[in-house]
């Protein structure tokens, strides 16, 4: 079993900044990409930014420049700084990533339970 706990939501005003954390564990062999998913009210599921075990980052154009993701390949974290945010990035943001759970296992995508982020005008 892998588990994938998101911490660090919460309501804050346009301009202001938040980080989010998601913490991996359970059984993990490798961890592989981690990445950033949002849904806003209403709305589908989007892809926020995304991380492979190696560092590169990719980002959905409309938080490029804004949100910045990272990782700490020892406490199997992925963060999710969010800065001058804006009442369009309210959403629930969920964690999603590749883990393969053992050495002759194949990889597969586990998800959090997501955390609310509201920005209020």
């Amino acid at each position: 079993q892998v588990q994938l706990v998101e911490s660090g939501g919460g309501l804050v005003q346009a301009g202001g900044s938040l980080r989010l954390s998601c913490a991996a564990s359970g059984s993990i062999f490798r961890l592989n990409a981690m990445r950033w998913y949002r849904q806003p009210p209403g709305n589908q599921r989007e892809l926020v930014a995304g991380i492979t075990s190696g560092g590169s980052t990719t980002y959905a154009d409309l938080v490029k420049g804004r949100f910045t993701i990272s990782r700490d390949n020892v406490k199997n974290t992925v963060y999710l700084q969010m800065n001058s945010l804006k009442p369009e990035d309210t959403a629930v943001y969920y964690c999603n990533a590749d883990v393969q759970p053992g050495w002759f296992t194949s990889s597969s995508m586990y998800w959090g339970q997501g955390t609310q982020v509201t920005v209020s005008s």
